[in-house]
């Protein structure tokens, strides 16, 4: 067996083990592991990080890694030291550069965010077990020590920093990123009940979360309103949420800015794609032509485009933003690929 059917099949077990941890919730280990990481940040609602756990065990199943790693060819060679500074904006989103980086052969050294370092060490410390050499790869530092090569995420400002802290050792850096969603008038209650959790789960935080509507002109939003209307249950149980809810809505009346609102999330017309908790902007559009020049302009903005058309031929069915596979990478940029060639750059080097 080659040093990569072996990760993979680490990973494989790790995805079984993480699922069978939250089908027992909430008894078990990740009881405690939940409630902790909730105490440290209180956007991490017992929902949300279950939900986000088995995101991770839905992208290792086993035909889908097979999938994926059938793309590459690695070949076995010295491990490098590959620094991760990970965002902390939803729970266990670093997973898929740390899974990344030990599939390409390399050790990792994670600068966890400090709103989500609890789960990112239960889940090494599940890799450890499954397979303690692999795990050993696996280091939590405060600073990245002399790191060959970084994979950073954080703002547009922070990824300025990251871009001249990091300018002397090659690197991927992103930056703020949202998804839109474009709709055509004719979608049935249930695609935009489904379209309800790109937008609410996470509570919109997310990179892949629906921050706004590319909608046809004259479009009535009540059949929206009344289709995403089962969410409000849990989004009025959540102070923050709420807080901000009422924070924009006095912000809009004080200043005379038109809106849309049912008791949850307010509508905005708003040509920004990023907005605010509890609130989705939208813009109208004419045509086919149209909608593809506006959304092509703002490409480096978008995470991921969920609608039942077929618009950039990149399009994710309502309901599947926070699903992605392992081939799936953020930004469009293949992390794997881009680890690959550093250790390949130093094989030539060495001969």
């Amino acid at each position: 067996m080659s040093q990569t059917e072996n990760i993979i099949n680490t990973f494989i077990r790790v995805g079984q083990r993480i699922k069978e941890h939250c089908e027992q919730y909430p008894n078990g280990q990740l009881k405690d592991i939940v409630a902790t990481a909730k105490a440290k940040n209180p956007w991490f609602t017992a929902h949300n990080q279950i939900d986000a756990l088995n995101a991770i065990a839905y992208m290792l199943q086993p035909d889908s890694l097979q999938q994926w790693i059938s793309c590459y060819s690695i070949s076995e060679h010295l491990p490098k030291n590959i620094g991760v500074v990970m965002a902390g904006n939803i729970p266990a989103v670093g997973f898929h550069d740390l899974m990344t980086v030990l599939v390409s052969g390399n050790k990792i050294q994670i600068k966890p965010s400090s709103s989500d370092s609890i789960l990112m060490e239960w889940i090494a410390g599940i890799i450890k077990s499954e397979n303690t050499e692999l795990g050993n790869r696996i280091s939590f530092v405060d600073k990245l020590q002399k790191p060959d090569a970084v994979i950073a995420t954080g703002s547009d400002n922070t990824a300025r920093y990251f871009h001249y802290y990091f300018s002397k050792v090659p690197h991927v850096i992103r930056k703020n990123r949202n998804s839109v969603a474009v709709l055509n008038g004719n979608e049935t209650k249930e695609q935009l009940f489904a379209l309800g959790e790109d937008i609410f789960s996470y509570f919109g935080l997310g990179c892949r979360n629906v921050s706004k509507l590319m909608v046809p002109e004259n479009y009535n939003f009540e059949k929206f309103f009344d289709a995403i209307e089962p969410y409000g249950n849990e989004l009025l149980l959540h102070n923050k949420y709420i807080n901000n809810y009422d924070y924009y809505r006095a912000i809009y009346l004080m200043e005379n800015i038109p809106f849309l609102t049912n008791n949850f999330v307010h509508l905005l017309e708003q040509q920004n794609i990023a907005s605010p908790v509890s609130v989705l902007h939208y813009e109208t559009y004419n045509n086919q032509s149209s909608l593809h020049q506006l959304l092509t302009a703002e490409a480096d903005k978008i995470q991921c485009i969920i609608s039942a058309d077929v618009i950039t031929g990149k399009e994710i069915n309502f309901g599947m933003g926070q699903q992605p596979s392992a081939s799936d990478y953020a930004d469009g940029v293949d992390t794997l690929r881009f680890l690959i060639e550093q250790c390949s750059e130093q094989q030539n080097s060495n001969t």
